[in-house]
């Protein structure tokens, strides 16, 4: 019984209630509206719109592909943003209305990749970068929201330009910087033309990474791959200064957004030959992001590990603000019975999220591991986590602490993980293929049975409600029902896919399974037989499923980016989330059908509102 969806289909859009995720690596991705109120940040193909106090979220959905770059206009009524593409298509450029946050136009000229954009202080004009392949500089008319010229942003001799900022006074004037390029830019309108001049440092040779431009435009600032930063003169197209000469920056990425910022309240003091700074701090991650809220009183950064803090510059003291996984999360699951919180892991560390608030409430860190699996044990004493070193972990839910630690649990690392609701047992598979039993006591960690079968790694791992029996999936192409009693197998399901998740349905007579052949297979527990077949997705593997405690829905995603609820019975897609900007590793419905959480491979996090009254 094979049912294909089409992409035609009317499949009602499923609600996304919140967005744990932050990407650190789109430059100056992170800002701070002008309304003083609001952070505006990348995540994938999603734009975020935050409250700082409140931290309601809003989201700009338009993008094909993953934002490459970000800016707010002087008077805070539009945001552009630019996104990556293949090589030799058209990468966009979106217009948005900040106030009703929706899409006025798209803009398409640049191939490849947006590289930097920028408003002038008017809002009359905005000015792209093309990325690497592309290497052209264009001027934008906002009221026409058309094209009004362009031009290669660098010369032929020197590398790609990188960055642009536009004068702080006139609408005619813009810079544009990058590897050995730094161009001062006039607008002619009458004559459609922008004309460039060079800019001559004499033997300073420099990557320029970031701009700022002074208050009054006298001066600006550019920061640079050594660490130093150089001062030029817009009028005179010269090096005023360079510095500082000793204690560069070791991190490049926005040595100079600080300085441009407080040009008149500045930490940094800048003399004949010298610059001083007075003050520091030492933040986790390569800084990519600062920004301003209002007059300087507070500001904004973001980091490559996706850490955002807030500054005050009264005592020059950082507050944590916003962190999230910056690595691909592998597994999310909920404690028994409840959705207030939940765990995720993403390579090294495993941590315990508040649902509602978003919040971190916890962080467990093995340094140079990968953490492949979690579960909490029903009575929620323990954390149980798999990991690539073969090792078997626990921890304390509340503290984090180490409770016990399983050596040599399985040769080619430890892949998925699964526990029994009486918490006497931990079933765990391996990169080999076994599937191990374990004895977990008061003190004590027994292996009870090591089971054979598999040829490859397992994949997950599924137990029944009365703990005698269990379901694993594999990327061997089997899926094998376990007597947990007489530790030996009942049945073994055959299918010419990678098994990448498993569920039981509640009545536990059938299970479902999906895997790199993008099929939702139906099977009959008690003979292994296939009952029916779904196309589950039109492109890539799917990774995670799950199952509503009634079994009356549930959800998948995968490779395609989309979580897609499913109707059991009739075996259709009831609605679909869109969102997703990597990979869907994982997904996950929280007990008493409140939400959906789904993971994925750039380390996002998102909610969804479980589109049915439970």
């Amino acid at each position: 019984m094979d049912n294909q969806i089409s992409p035609e289909a009317q499949v009602a859009e499923l609600e996304l209630d919140a967005v744990i995720g932050f990407n650190g690596h789109v430059p100056t991705g992170l800002k701070c509206h002008p309304d003083q109120e609001h952070l505006i940040y990348p995540l994938g193909c999603t734009i975020l719109i935050q409250a700082i106090n409140t931290h309601e979220q809003n989201f700009l959905h338009g993008h094909e592909n993953n934002v490459s770059c970000l800016t707010i206009s002087t008077g805070g009524d539009y945001i552009a943003s630019g996104q990556v593409t293949f090589m030799g298509f058209k990468a966009d450029i979106i217009l948005w209305d900040y106030k009703k946050r929706e899409l006025i136009a798209r803009l398409s000229l640049h191939k490849g990749k947006i590289e930097a954009l920028a408003f002038s202080p008017n809002d009359l004009y905005l000015v792209s970068l093309g990325g690497p392949d592309d290497g052209s500089v264009v001027v934008w008319s906002i009221a026409k929201r058309d094209a009004i010229c362009g031009s290669p942003a660098a010369g032929l001799n020197v590398g790609n330009a990188t960055t642009v900022v536009f004068s702080r006074c006139r609408d005619e004037m813009f810079v544009t910087a990058g590897n050995g390029t730094i161009r001062v830019w006039e607008l002619d309108l009458p004559n459609r033309k922008i004309w460039p001049t060079e800019c001559r440092t004499g033997q300073t040779k420099r990557i320029v990474m970031s701009i700022g431009m002074a208050g009054d435009d006298s001066f600006f600032y550019l920061g640079t791959t050594t660490g130093d930063i150089l001062k030029m003169n817009p009028r005179t197209k010269l090096l005023a200064d360079a510095g500082p000469a000793k204690d560069k920056f070791s991190l490049d990425r926005a040595c100079c957004f600080v300085i441009w910022n407080y040009i008149d309240s500045s930490p940094v003091t800048i003399g004949k030959r010298s610059m001083l700074f007075d003050l520091k701090i030492q933040l986790q991650g390569g800084i990519t992001s600062i920004t301003l809220r209002g007059e300087g009183h507070q500001f904004f950064v973001g980091t490559e590990e996706s850490y955002i803090y807030r500054v005050n510059f009264t005592d020059f003291k950082e507050t944590l603000i916003a962190t999230c996984h910056f690595e691909a999360v592998e597994d999310i699951v909920f404690p028994f019975g409840t959705a207030e919180l939940f765990a995720t892991c993403a390579k090294k560390d495993i941590r315990v999220w508040h649902t509602s608030s978003n919040r971190e409430l916890l962080r467990i860190t093995v340094p140079n591991m990968t953490c492949h699996g979690i579960d909490f044990m029903r009575d929620g004493r323990s954390i149980i986590s798999a990991w690539d070193d073969g090792k078997i972990r626990a921890f304390a839910p509340e503290t984090g602490r180490l409770m016990y630690v399983i050596n040599s649990a399985h040769r080619i690392g430890v892949t998925a993980i699964a526990t029994t609701s009486d918490c006497k047992r931990v079933i765990s598979g391996g990169g080999e293929g076994e599937v191990r039993v374990w004895q977990i006591g008061c003190q004590t960690q027994k292996l009870e049975e090591a089971l054979k079968e598999h040829k490859s790694s397992v994949s997950c791992i599924r137990v029944k409600k009365n703990n005698e029996e269990c379901v694993t999936a594999s990327t061997d192409g089997t899926c094998i029902i376990w007597d947990l009693v007489r530790l030996r197998r009942n049945q073994m399901i055959l299918a010419n896919t990678l098994f990448q998740c498993v569920c039981y349905h509640p009545e536990e007579f059938q299970i479902i399974t999906s895997g790199t052949d993008r099929k939702i297979a139906y099977w009959e527990v008690f003979d292994g037989s296939v009952i029916r077949e779904l196309e589950g997705s039109l492109s890539g593997s799917i990774n995670g499923m799950d199952i509503t405690q009634e079994g009356v829905h549930f959800v998948t995603g995968g490779n395609d980016h989309l979580v897609k609820v499913w109707d059991y019975n009739e075996g259709e897609v009831t609605h679909v989330g869109v969102g997703h900007s990597g990979n869907i590793t994982r997904i996950r419905i929280s007990p008493g059908n409140q939400y959906i959480v789904s993971v994925s491979a750039d380390g996002a996090i998102l909610r969804w509102k479980y589109p049915f009254a439970s």
